[in-house]
């Protein structure tokens, strides 16, 4: 019997074996992974429920019936009202827009409310977050110093107005990975590429220029890859991707594309800037080459010698320190710091002469003037260059000042891009030229630019890009998208819970000519969005600091400009190196939270303790989480306090009458709907205890703990704070 044991061992043993290796053999022979696959348009299946009215519904109603349930009916008209214009602009709505279609009973109610929001201003901020959310965007570099990038926000101007104006996706993608690159690009187009420029920055002292312009490089392709495929391309910078079949020579291919880019910042003036801008610039040039005429060729000497040294200390690093040190100041501070682009005047100094653009020469030169000396002091002082210097500067005042804006172009002074050996930039493997991935359709063009990558990214062809769109569109709506790991369509990500209608909505999506309006059109208005549902959503940080404002009166409804710095505790930004927050003035305090201003290494403290995502990584899906300190700052925050105080002056200044009527039109101000009369009485009952307690009469503003520009009535100002810490209230239904 022993021996019987052993035997019946030993052939489980084996038998284990070939399963084992049989299992392997059928994951090799196994077909592509689905997300690799054609996008195939799938027939609409045919329900008769009486409650679906698009293919949507359809698709949705014909998986519900495999459990034997079925789409719900319509929430009611307040819910609805609230839901889409929460999702669809971020905003709560007004009580006068609750009412109107409350009571409006045509048959195309609906549909008509939701083309007014997709019309909005306020429809491009709300849908820009979910963007500057997926390219990390911020308005300081990172790292320790985490300097300040005055002119980031240029691009979330353009990404802002891109949405509202309902560009195309597939245009939207060429603009912001290769506008530059378009047959006479605009200022426009060229600032869409600011996509590109919210990478981490490194401009300290003593810092590798080299090694951190790798590291952006490796983060636009990771981005490039998340963004548009849905893959983790930046798991195979050191090796072969550990899951998906994606070697590490094809991420360095990926890779090469971007690598061939080099940042600039370019004058871009704003509409108020234009014209005297422009009216200005011949006299500026004229009395440009009139100052500098008299020594030009004197200049021209002195520069070139200048160069030499340069260039001989950029190509035998280490012989001479002090030389070894104008390079590297050359490319780390190039046009005196303020978020310029990285290393711009190395690419101007290693660009051939003769190829320079007449800015790229007068940029070299007003850099090079007031270090005339290094190279010949003696000469410098006899052709006076310090005083001509000062004229230059002196006459450069004068030009009407531009806003400038952070972008990218093809790079000047090619490189050969290599494959990085354990992900290490200075040990060089096999040299690569750009590719995509062997996985996917291959790329259709002679010239293996940016432009080409975008225009391949956004092919009917390629399976990736519109059913990655349409899941992130599904999960702004739905909480969760049909694949759950938004930023993973690779094999360790989730399947679709419905395949058919994913395929189903990136073919649409592609047919209707990359339109993202018509998409959301058409998920708002199915039933499948419309019916009432018990399970609710956190709004993100910023809609809930937005709800706060717009319900109180306080909200400022401008769009774009510059990033803003609202109240928020002094410790916060104490934390980190030399950061200094000056609140803002006016309306600013009160802008939405988009324009909030992100410091990498202390960010707005509200949107942190409301899950806003690290800005130093890529995020496709925020967090949702409930926490003591939200509760916390619901409470205490001191742009709380002063909202509250501004709904109690509200209520009371738009409702002359008595509790039960303001009470009611706090409610409506700030869930959408009239208070149930249970809750009307514990309301009602909480006002009569507050007035009569003595101590509460010595509450005023001064006691937040940052001054408010609003004192209203204690009574009605904690009540108005009980409404804003209400669930309901950080949530839509």
């Amino acid at each position: 019997m022993g021996a019987m044991h052993q035997n019946w061992n030993f052939i489980a043993t084996i038998l284990s074996g070939m399963v084992v290796f049989v299992s392997q053999i059928a994951i090799c022979a196994e077909p592509s992974h689905w997300s690799y696959l054609p996008v195939v348009r799938p027939t609409v299946p045919f329900v008769d429920d009486g409650v679906s009215v698009n293919p949507i519904d359809r698709f949705v109603a014909k998986r519900l019936e495999q459990g034997y349930s079925q789409l719900s009916q319509d929430a009611d008209r307040a819910t609805l009202v609230r839901r889409v214009t929460l999702d669809l602009i971020g905003l709560p709505p007004t009580p006068a827009e609750v009412r109107s279609f409350v009571e409006d009973t045509s048959p195309d109610a609906y549909e008509r409310l939701v083309d007014r929001l997709l019309g909005s201003p306020h429809y491009g901020e709300h849908w820009a977050r979910p963007w500057l959310d997926l390219c990390h965007y911020a308005d300081t570099d990172g790292y320790l110093t985490d300097q300040t990038r005055p002119v980031a926000w240029r691009y979330r101007a353009w990404l802002v107005d891109a949405l509202n104006d309902g560009m195309p996706f597939d245009q939207f993608t060429i603009e912001q990975l290769a506008g530059d690159l378009l047959p006479e690009a605009t200022i426009q187009q060229k600032l869409a590429t600011g996509l590109l420029r919210q990478t981490l920055s490194n401009r300290e002292g003593g810092a590798d220029p080299v090694e951190f312009r790798v590291k952006q490089v490796i983060d636009r392709t990771s981005m490039v890859g998340e963004i548009w495929m849905g893959l983790t391309v930046g798991c195979a910078q050191c090796h072969d991707h550990k899951y998906d079949d994606i070697s590490q020579q094809e991420f360095y291919e990926l890779y090469a594309f971007l690598d061939a880019a080099d940042e600039i910042n370019i004058d871009a003036p704003l509409p108020d800037e234009r014209e005297a801008y422009e009216a200005a610039l011949p006299e500026y040039h004229r009395r440009r080459k009139e100052l500098l005429a008299p020594l030009a060729s004197e200049i021209e000497e002195l520069q070139s010698r200048w160069e030499e040294k340069i260039l001989a200390a950029r190509d035998n690093p280490g012989k001479d320190w002090y030389w070894d040190r104008q390079w590297e100041l050359l490319g780390l501070v190039w046009g005196g710091g303020l978020g310029e682009g990285q290393l711009e005047g190395w690419q101007i100094a290693l660009l051939d002469p003769a190829k320079r653009s007449q800015l790229q020469k007068d940029r070299l030169l007003d850099y090079f003037l007031p270090k005339a000396d290094t190279i010949d002091a003696a000469r410098a002082k006899e052709l006076k260059l310090s005083e001509l210097n000062a004229e230059l500067q002196k006459l450069h005042a004068t030009l009407p000042k531009v806003t400038r804006a952070p972008t990218m172009m093809q790079t000047q002074t090619p490189r050969t891009t290599f494959v990085h050996l354990a992900g290490d930039f200075r040990d060089r493997g096999d040299e690569v030229s750009p590719g995509t991935l062997d996985v996917l359709p291959e790329i259709n063009s002679t010239c293996l630019d940016r432009l080409a990558l975008a225009r391949w990214l956004v092919s009917e062809e390629h399976p990736l890009t519109a059913r990655v769109a349409v899941n992130r569109m599904w999960q702004q709506f739905f909480g969760q998208g049909i694949v759950a790991t938004v930023g993973d369509f690779g094999v360790r990500g989730t399947r679709p819970t419905d395949p058919e209608l994913l395929d189903w909505l990136a073919g649409e999506f592609i047919r209707s000519g990359w339109n993202v309006k018509a998409m959301q059109r058409l998920i708002v208005t199915s039933a499948t969005y419309r019916q009432a549902t018990l399970k609710p959503l956190r709004l993100s940080a910023e809609q809930i600091r937005d709800a706060v404002l717009s319900t109180s009166g306080l909200w400022d409804s401008r769009v774009g400009g510059p990033s803003v710095r609202p109240p928020q505790p002094a410790s916060v930004s104490q934390e980190s190196y030399g950061n200094t927050w000056e609140v803002s003035e006016g309306g600013d305090r009160y802008r939405r939270g988009l324009y909030t201003w992100v410091q990498r290494t202390s960010p707005f403290a509200m949107h942190i303790t409301f899950d806003a995502p690290n800005p130093n990584h890529i995020c496709t899906r925020r967090d949702r989480s409930n926490t003591p300190l939200q509760a916390l700052t619901l409470l205490n925050d001191p742009v709380i306090h002063e909202a509250a105080g501004a709904l109690a002056q509200r209520v009371q200044r738009e409702v002359n009458s008595d509790d039960e009527q303001r009470v009611t039109h706090a409610f409506r101000l700030c869930l959408a709907r009239d208070p149930k009369p249970p809750e009307l009485v514990v309301l009602c009952e909480l006002l009569q205890r507050l007035r009569k307690d003595s101590e509460l009469s010595k509450i005023d503003a001064a006691s937040a703990p940052l001054a408010s520009n609003v004192v209203g009535d204690p009574t009605w100002t904690i009540l108005c704070s009980v409404l804003f810490n209400l669930h309901e209230f950080v949530t839509r239904n």
